[in-house]
């Protein structure tokens, strides 16, 4: 959009946002299953936590009100430490610690140092694990404190548990960090890629201490290292996300890392199936699981995994997709939950319960199990057959069980001044919400589909889901992308799980190496893990492109520094599927699902 319109939208949402700070922010409440144990709050605004350094970090508290039955003269205490303003719409922070107070906790909403209210300069991630100690010690000083803590928040306030998971603080008691990843490499970069949408653009609104006008930040801008500028201001934290492509020395040194072998604290790591870090919830809670020097910190590590995504928009929508959730709930009940059995010592049976809940969508079902996926779940294989383009033949191509398929393969051309962006123009962090019917992508010429045959009864695809490419490509660097697609009776496609890779990634995340035009490689596209139903006459879908703008930075295919090409080459790709080349993709599916897809269990991987 041109600069007049960037700041028109700017203004409105200013505008919006500052109306809903006035008229709804005090009145807001979060959506909630659970009992209240008090109505009246008591809240004390803007209290200072001063840090080893002298700055001082601004919090709002909020306590249980004289209404509470026995009020005790001191609570266990959530603490939330987070960027986006305690005291903004965005978030609505004075929800959450009524939430929380309502139910017998003081909560303690902090702005992070450089943010809104608090000194000091934010500088992400730098700063948490050292200012998150010293707000440890102020909270457990205070006299609304029993001395035990918990912390929670989701994304960025996911991260700054993350920054004390391992230090050992004697008041912190447990963990309920949501929507992030504790890789910070992966967290901007999916499969070799730059997480355009979410990441790069968060990098440079977050340059202030509020907000940055996003709309100015043009995802078409060429070369990408100087499109914070073009935007209106240099960002040191985005250049560097442009300058460390590979996971190199910076990304060893200069960021956060979470020593997952000393963790002590119970943790409950949750996400949902449509956010963008879901991978990070699941991985995660597996390495303090393998890691961690104590058994019984392994024991107490829990995994929740919903039907949400990053602005949990199907507990307010009541739909994931076309698909309905009225069985989902509310997040923030089953994180109360956990925090009563280890705050309050309730006896609520979370300890006795498997270390892992999930909620199977389509089947309104949450499910529980000790490991992920499942111990039944088994691994099965369904091969990509010839006549791939919708756009040539609205059939397409097809999934088949068998790898025999001697049919010549499949091309497209893919120009990075035309890339097939099925999320430009959405909400990447809402995409639950945003996602829409993907046929109008579908049938694009750069867009090969590869369709199953209709379901004869449900299947439950329950843990990772991954594609094997091989494919050849005219350019020395190009992407591929991957997408599972759930097909309704009527034609409408749905997205399930996507991802993808950069050719020079394809081997590893340290040591790009460019492709051979005209050569054969075996890509492996990694979607992620799902909990999905797919229906009676419904159909499975693979879908093949090499682009999936603005989620994802553009390739340009020129092989050159990241960042700094200015000119798009067009590739012609080539996806084979023959005897020699078998691409396929791999569902993890429950076992009496098994015959339904008709194929037998592969290796596991």
């Amino acid at each position: 959009m041109n600069r007049l319109e960037a700041e028109t939208r700017w203004a409105w949402e200013r505008l919006r946002q500052r109306l809903k700070r006035t008229l709804r922010l005090g009145r807001q409440e979060l959506p909630t299953d659970t009992p209240d144990l008090c109505r009246h709050v008591r809240e004390l605004r803007d209290l200072p936590a001063p840090m080893r350094d002298g700055v001082r970090l601004f919090a709002n508290v909020y306590l249980p009100g004289d209404d509470v039955t026995d009020r005790p003269s001191s609570f266990p205490t959530i603490l939330i430490r987070m960027p986006y303003g305690k005291d903004e719409a965005y978030c609505y922070m004075p929800a959450h610690g009524r939430f929380w107070a309502r139910r017998g906790y003081a909560c303690v909403v902090q702005d992070v140092r450089g943010r809104f209210r608090s000194g000091g300069a934010f500088e992400p991630y730098t700063n948490e694990a050292a200012d998150g100690w010293d707000t440890l010690e102020w909270v457990a000083a205070q006299p609304w404190c029993n001395g035990d803590i918990g912390m929670t928040g989701e994304s960025y306030y996911g991260s700054t548990q993350w920054a004390v998971a391992a230090l050992g603080h004697p008041n912190l008691r447990c963990l309920a960090p949501g929507d992030v990843h504790p890789d910070r490499y992966t967290n901007v970069h999916e499969g070799g890629a730059l997480s355009l949408a979410t990441a790069a653009v968060w990098h440079f609104e977050m340059n202030h201490r509020r907000y940055l006008n996003h709309y100015r930040f043009d995802p078409w801008h060429m070369p990408l290292e100087s499109t914070d500028e073009a935007a209106g201001r240099r960002s040191l934290w985005y250049q560097n996300l442009i300058a460390h492509p590979s996971r190199d020395e910076f990304w060893d040194t200069a960021v956060q890392h979470i020593r997952f072998e000393d963790v002590t604290v119970p943790m409950l790591h949750w996400s949902g199936w449509y956010d963008v870090h879901t991978n990070g919830a699941i991985d995660g809670w597996s390495r303090v699981c393998e890691r961690s020097r104590d058994p019984e910190t392994r024991r107490r590590q829990h995994l929740m995994l919903g039907a949400g995504d990053h602005e949990l928009t199907p507990e307010l929508e009541g739909v994931a997709g076309r698909t309905p959730v009225p069985g989902l709930g509310f997040t923030h009940d089953r994180v109360c939950r956990f925090m009563d059995h280890y705050l309050k010592d309730g006896d609520n049976g979370v300890g006795d319960e498997p270390r892992v809940r999930y909620y199977l969508t389509g089947a309104d079902q949450w499910r529980s199990t000790d490991t992920w996926p499942p111990p039944e779940a088994t691994c099965v294989e369904l091969f990509l057959m010839g006549g791939g383009s919708a756009a040539a033949d609205q059939a397409g191509g097809r999934l088949s069980a068998s790898a025999i398929d001697e049919s010549a393969p499949d091309h497209y051309r893919y120009d990075p001044s035309d890339p097939a962006a099925p999320w430009l123009g959405r909400n990447v962090w809402q995409m639950a919400k945003t996602m829409g019917d993907r046929r109008q992508h579908e049938a694009r010429s750069d867009v090969l589909v590869y369709t199953g045959e209709k379901q004869a009864a449900a299947l439950d695809l329950v843990g990772p889901v991954a594609v094997t490419l091989f494919a050849v490509s005219s350019v020395r660097d190009t992407d591929f992308t991957a997408c599972l697609v759930d097909v309704f009776p009527d034609g409408y496609a749905q997205l399930v799980r996507e991802g993808i890779v950069r050719a020079r990634y394809r081997e590893s995340e340290r040591a790009p190496l460019p492709i051979e035009p005209g050569r054969v490689y075996e890509y492996s596209i990694d979607l992620g893990s799902v909990a999905y139903r797919v229906l009676a006459d419904h159909c499975l879908r693979i879908e093949i492109s090499s682009s999936s703008f603005d989620r994802w930075d553009r390739n340009l295919n020129g092989g050159g520094v990241f960042g700094s090409e200015t000119e798009p080459v067009v590739a012609q790709q080539t996806v084979f599927h023959d005897r020699g080349h078998p691409s396929r993709v791999r569902l993890t599916v429950l076992p009496a699902d098994r015959d339904q897809v008709g194929v037998t269990a592969c290796a596991p991987k």
